[in-house]
């Protein structure tokens, strides 16, 4: 059953299509839930596991470990192979990892069910990102990212409320081990919806097929390069004295690269295409979309981490109410996101830039409801309203950006290219929380340690903090109006009237 594509002017899906969002989506819910709802759970399994600090580094860095490390290649399996039963295959290995992990009997089990919801996360989603650029057009492509962009918003809000209400009900010993064990029944749900709903083929066929099957159509080289070269820089951020692995991150990322512009080379001769087309990179669309994401991605997580710290640690909020605080951004994300997606085609990369000078206020706003709050002038709840505003720029740069950087991304290349995106958003958001929440404690001091630290000191860490984040939102906002300036250049010259498809070079 092939998705047949709406009008693209009518920004109406098909049942089809609406069928097929469905399974692609409630899986991408559970990915991003089960990241969200680790951190309240965490007390829980220290007290009922006995873990250490290492060990609960590792529940929580271990599943981005594995996720980022297969994105790319299990993306160009996808393309190569079939996305269906990559997808399914995906479902499967996180329901397995989840199972493992509820039923957890030691730290060790724990982290090789979290190291398995990883690798399961990592092959389903790249695959989610091409069968929404293969069967999805125009203005209804753009609503499929604005719903994409909703369930993101909605996975990261509802994950540490769900956390706490199962820990709070089934108590410490269990409720952690149902944060995980939920997973199970709507992960086979959306299996047997997936078998059923989603199209049966969508392998490369025609001129973009390979010449040559197996193994070797996937550049094996490559895939062992990038995933080599992704662990090295991401290691460091997790395990302490492994800084050195950031030189072979450096030489292992060369490495590939020069591999694969050797395969594309080669290409006509041996039958077999890189695993990313080093083209892709070329591609204004795709790059400046990818640099705005994984700027603005890269401390989002970040934001959240500091304000979460700061209201239970420095205003004493219980982990419920901390996450209550992030309900109403995340309502304002939900509603606007496909919003944001139906209107990329008119508006393009301005909803970027509107969306980085949101964001930048909305910090500002933040910094402010952190001082005040802690010297008692304003009430701890104002964070909920700083958190609504910066959902906003959320909704409008992640989404717009999205869909304008897989603009010009054909369908054999789109899982290949979409791992490329998630695989530095993912990288960026773990170097982004080293240096963010670096630099909160490095403000807070000795009294991070001692617990001696008042709230006040938590507002002015939190205001350090912030400042990082600024600068990184700074150079996101910063790109996207140097992108409005050369698309305006461009149509002058060309006569260009406006839109975001390849007749227009969109970005």
């Amino acid at each position: 059953m092939t998705p047949s594509p709406a009008p693209a002017a009518s920004g109406a899906f098909t049942a089809a299509q609406r069928r097929m969002l469905t399974v692609l989506l409630i899986p991408l819910f559970l990915a991003l839930m089960s990241v969200s709802v680790v951190n309240v759970a965490l007390p829980a399994i220290e007290r009922g596991l006995g873990a250490s600090p290492a060990d609960l580094q590792w529940v929580l860095s271990g599943y981005t470990l594995t996720f980022g490390v297969v994105l790319v290649a299990a993306g160009r399996a996808g393309d190569l192979w079939g996305r269906k039963p990559l997808f399914l295959a995906g479902i499967s290995l996180y329901v397995l990892g989840s199972l493992v992990s509820g039923l957890a009997p030691d730290p060790l089990w724990l982290n090789i069910g979290r190291l398995l919801t990883g690798v399961g996360a990592g092959v389903f989603n790249p695959q989610v990102i091409g069968f929404i650029q293969t069967h999805f057009t125009g203005r209804v492509r753009g609503r499929a990212y604005g719903l994409f962009g909703m369930v993101v918003g909605l996975g990261v809000a509802v994950g540490p409320l769900l956390g706490g209400t199962l820990i709070g009900a089934l108590g410490p010993a269990w409720g952690w081990r149902a944060t995980f064990l939920m997973n199970a029944p709507v992960g086979l749900l959306a299996i047997v919806m997936g078998a059923l709903w989603l199209a049966p083929d969508t392998r490369v066929r025609g001129a973009a097929a390979p010449a040559r099957g197996g193994l070797a159509a996937l550049d094996p080289v490559g895939a062992v390069l990038l995933g080599a070269a992704s662990v090295s820089l991401m290691v460091p951020f997790i395990v302490p004295g492994t800084g050195w692995l950031l030189a072979a991150a450096a030489l292992l990322g060369a490495a590939w690269w020069l591999w694969e512009r050797r395969m594309k080379a080669t290409e006509t001769r041996t039958g077999v295409a890189p695993m990313v087309d080093p083209a892709l990179f070329r591609r204004a669309s795709f790059t400046i979309g990818a640099a705005e994401t994984t700027l603005f991605l890269a401390t989002m997580p970040a934001v959240f981490a500091v304000t979460a710290v700061f209201l239970q640690q420095g205003l004493g909020f219980t982990a419920l109410a901390s996450g209550l605080a992030t309900l109403p951004g995340a309502a304002v994300q939900a509603g606007l996101s496909p919003w944001a997606g139906g209107r990329v085609q008119r508006h393009g990369p301005r909803l970027v830039a509107l969306g980085g000078v949101v964001g930048l206020v909305s910090l500002v706003l933040l910094q402010q409801t952190f001082e005040r709050s802690a010297a008692g002038q304003w009430s701890p709840w104002t964070v909920a309203g700083a958190l609504a505003v910066m959902a906003v720029a959320q909704a409008l740069i992640l989404t717009t950006a999205q869909v304008l950087m897989m603009d010009d991304v054909q369908g054999h290349e789109a899982g290949a290219a979409g791992g490329v995106a998630q695989t530095a958003q993912r990288t960026g958001t773990a170097l982004g929380l080293s240096v963010v929440m670096g630099a909160f404690f490095a403000a807070l001091g000795s009294a991070a340690g001692d617990g001696t630290a008042s709230a006040v000191e938590y507002a002015h860490a939190g205001s350090a903090a912030l400042l990082m984040v600024g600068v990184s939102w700074l150079v996101t906002t910063g790109i996207a109006f140097a992108d409005l300036v050369r698309r305006r250049r461009r149509d002058r010259a060309g006569g260009v009237s406006g839109g975001t498809g390849r007749a227009a070079d969109a970005r």
